[in-house]
């Protein structure tokens, strides 16, 4: 896959960040599972931390919690490892789920642990978090498997 490709996917992923869309309706896990499968390791990885990068400039950056997101979806990436040479739309649509409940868990694992007082330390709190967080999930399954 040619470097041209590889800034267009990014630049891609980066604006669907900004134009105007329903919360965590993105096609970020997708582009990270797709570099996964399809581009050599380093710009697999490299791609959908340059588009997170590249958008949060114009969005904002938010603390200790973009760690999380970007090292999530920099393993979401790690998924598609698994899938290269393996490809087919069962597990297509098995990856996709997992990189979308992966990233749900983890980002909002996140949430609860660097909240500060929005939801309390135990496992209500926790519990509370996720269960906050359903919508946003909603949209990222669906972002991913469209």
């Amino acid at each position: 896959m040619n470097i041209f490709f590889a800034v267009l996917l990014i630049f891609f992923a980066a604006f669907s960040r900004l134009i105007p869309h329903a919360p965590n309706f993105t096609p970020m896990i997708s582009v990270a599972l797709f570099a996964g499968v399809y581009l050599e390791k380093r710009l697999a990885l490299a791609i959908p931390l340059l588009a997170l990068l590249l958008s949060d400039i114009f969005l904002g950056f938010y603390g200790p919690l973009m760690a999380i997101v970007y090292g999530s979806t920099l393993l979401v990436s790690v998924f598609g490892f698994l899938m290269k040479g393996k490809v087919s739309i069962g597990r297509i649509a098995g990856t996709s789920f997992a990189g979308a409940v992966f990233f749900f868990v983890t980002t909002n694992f996140g949430v609860w642990a660097l909240s500060g007082p929005a939801y309390p330390k135990t496992f209500a709190g926790l519990a509370e978090c996720y269960t906050a967080a359903i919508p946003f999930f909603r949209n990222t399954l669906a972002s991913t498997l469209i």
